[in-house]
């Protein structure tokens, strides 16, 4: 298996911060400049959704939609369908939470290459409160056939991402944060669509996890260490299309897996791996994120603790799950002996 390589800083102090969503306006940038295809549209959120720098620079290939939602995506399916590659930014909330019919009837069902760019979404959003912390676009993008759905877990692999949408394009969303976030991965770390990648191997426990919490995964894992208990921390920037290949491996040799995400658990990151592993390895998983709950106001770091997502409080809950089957495994075991011995 070949490295994975992570900033050196990663789990220090002095680890370097930079909102996700930056990394997409370089990527975009970048992807403009090597390809004239490139389009941009905005809903009113150009300067927050980092579309500026391509604006600035393309000018003629920017629309400022306004605050319609809707048209947004009908309008770029429209400019894919004349052979252009649209990138459209709002907040997830937003896009896809008001335009997902139009997203699935325009772009999708015709196979145009659209890609919705939600920002600001999760509980990153903070102070904003639930109407604009979007959990439930996991969930909403990946239930819509032939699109892919993608959540970088830093802005340099949100640049990367992007740039990969450019150069493959289709019926794709775009999942990014609104704060600043750690950048623990580097330039030479690799981002392929539809990739899953092992940042620390480990034998006892299998955790799964995308986008901001990779972090927080990396930090629980550390800590179970000087536990006792040896993680693997697989990342899943892609969630659909899934690489299964990879996260069998790490479940086959675990046998246990906790998925970390800062979304609703219902239909997310979580859910994927389950229907996985009930039909190629089926292993105990719990699932760790928002559990049927709206977000509240906050700010981003204080709402991690409120929904036990950080690292110290995910490596706590995790170890109280593996304590938890464990002793229920050792009661079962006398019973499933003394059945087996009656038949």
């Amino acid at each position: 298996m070949t490295a994975f390589p992570l900033d050196p800083r990663a789990l220090t102090n002095d680890v370097s911060s930079e909102p996700i969503r930056a990394g997409f306006g370089r990527g975009l940038l970048a992807a403009g400049e090597l390809d004239e295809r490139v389009v941009a549209l905005c809903a009113d959120l150009t300067d927050s959704t980092q579309m500026h720098l391509f604006k600035d620079r393309f000018p003629r290939r920017f629309v400022q939609v306004g605050v319609a939602e809707q048209n947004l995506v009908t309008v770029a399916s429209g400019m894919a369908r004349a052979g252009k590659i649209p990138f459209t930014s709002s907040y997830a909330a937003f896009s896809p939470g008001r335009n997902w019919e139009q997203f699935k009837t325009t772009a999708a069902l015709n196979d145009q290459p659209v890609t919705i760019v939600g920002s600001h979404a999760g509980i990153n959003v903070g102070p904003d409160g639930a109407t604009h912390q979007m959990l439930e676009d996991i969930a909403l993008m990946r239930v819509i056939p032939n699109t892919r759905v993608i959540a970088p877990a830093d802005s340099i692999e949100a640049e990367k991402a992007t740039r990969a949408l450019a150069s493959d394009p289709g019926p794709s969303y775009i999942r990014l944060a609104r704060d600043a976030t750690p950048v623990f991965t580097t330039a030479d770390s690799p981002f392929e669509i539809g990739k899953a990648y092992v940042l620390r191997s480990g034998t006892d426990i299998s955790i799964i996890t995308t986008g901001t919490m990779t972090y927080q995964g990396l930090l629980a894992a550390e800590i179970l260490a000087d536990r006792g208990l040896s993680a693997e921390v697989v990342h899943v920037p892609t969630i659909k299309p899934l690489d299964e290949e990879t996260i069998l491996n790490s479940i086959r040799k675990t046998r246990y897996a906790a998925t970390i995400e800062e979304a609703q658990i219902a239909g997310g990151l979580g859910s994927a791996v389950a229907e996985l592993a009930s039909l190629r390895c089926p292993i105990p998983i719990d699932r760790f994120g928002m559990k049927d709950r709206f977000g509240e106001s906050g700010t981003p770091a204080k709402l991690l603790e409120v929904f036990r997502l950080t690292g110290p409080q995910l490596a706590d809950d995790i170890e109280q799950c593996v304590r938890e089957r464990t002793a229920a495994a050792s009661l079962a075991a006398p019973t499933e002996v003394a059945d087996a011995l009656a038949h």
